[in-house]
C-alpha cells in the first residue's frame, strides 16, 4: 500500500455549491442572494452586530461587569486560624471585624487542617466533617 493510492470514502466529502451557473441548478440568476440590498452585492457584508446605523444591541445594553449578581462568594477558612483567635464566634461579622475575611464575603466555611488543643464554640458557620469531629474531640461545640 502507497500513500498515493489513498482515497477518501466516496461520501465522505459534500460536493461544493455551484452557484449561478443557470436555472437549472436551483441557484441560478441571483444565486440564491436574493433581489437588491447590501448582501446580494460583492463585498457586501457588514462587521457582526451592525444593525444598520442603529445602535447595536451590545451598546443599548448596561454594563455590569464580569461578575455574576448571583454569585455568592464563599471563603474557606482553616480550623487551626479560627482556635489561635476566637473561643467564640457568633457568625461571619465576628470574623470581618478581626480582618481575617473581606467585607464582600457572603458566606464561611470552616475546614480541617489540624487538630486542636482549645475548645472553641462556632455559631452560623458551616464547618466540614472532619473539622466537626476535631472541635468536638477538643471540648467544643457547633451551633
Amino acid at each position: 500500500m502507497d500513500l498515493s493510492n489513498i482515497k477518501s470514502n466516496k461520501d465522505s466529502r459534500k460536493t461544493r455549491r455551484r452557484v449561478g451557473r443557470g436555472i437549472g441548478s436551483g441557484l441560478g440568476k441571483t444565486a440564491g442572494r436574493g433581489h437588491k440590498g447590501q448582501k446580494s452585492r460583492a463585498g457586501g457584508f457588514h462587521k457582526v452586530g451592525f444593525e444598520g446605523g442603529q445602535m447595536p444591541l451590545h451598546r443599548r445594553l448596561p454594563k455590569r461587569g464580569f461578575t455574576s449578581l448571583d454569585n455568592k462568594q464563599v471563603k474557606e477558612i482553616k480550623l487551626s486560624i479560627l482556635a489561635q483567635t476566637f473561643k467564640e464566634i457568633n457568625g461571619i461579622d465576628d470574623l470581618k471585624n478581626a480582618g481575617l475575611v473581606s467585607k464582600s464575603i457572603h458566606a464561611v466555611k470552616v475546614l480541617f487542617d489540624k487538630e486542636i488543643n482549645t475548645a472553641v464554640v462556632i455559631k452560623g458557620l458551616s464547618v466540614s466533617k472532619n473539622a466537626k469531629k476535631a472541635i468536638v474531640n477538643a471540648g467544643g461545640n457547633i451551633d
